[in-house]
């Protein structure tokens, strides 16, 4: 993976992360099963987006 590619998959993780705290105060506002299926969702997409962080993170720096 070239570094340019690495800093999109990092990029996307740090979405993912955002999703997943907006997603969060959203479901504060939901009905009770809506509020566990948000809240479902925005934890999927935390440990997705901290699991490509760690990944890049732990890859180390990238030899051109």
């Amino acid at each position: 993976m070239t570094a340019l590619e690495s800093m999109w998959v990092s990029f996307f993780g740090i979405f993912l992360m955002f999703v997943s705290a907006g997603a969060t105060i959203f479901a504060q506002k939901l009905p009770s099963i809506l509020r566990f299926i948000v809240l479902v969702i925005a934890f999927i997409c935390l440990v997705i987006g901290g699991i490509i962080m760690i990944v890049i993170v732990f890859g180390g720096p990238l030899a051109e």
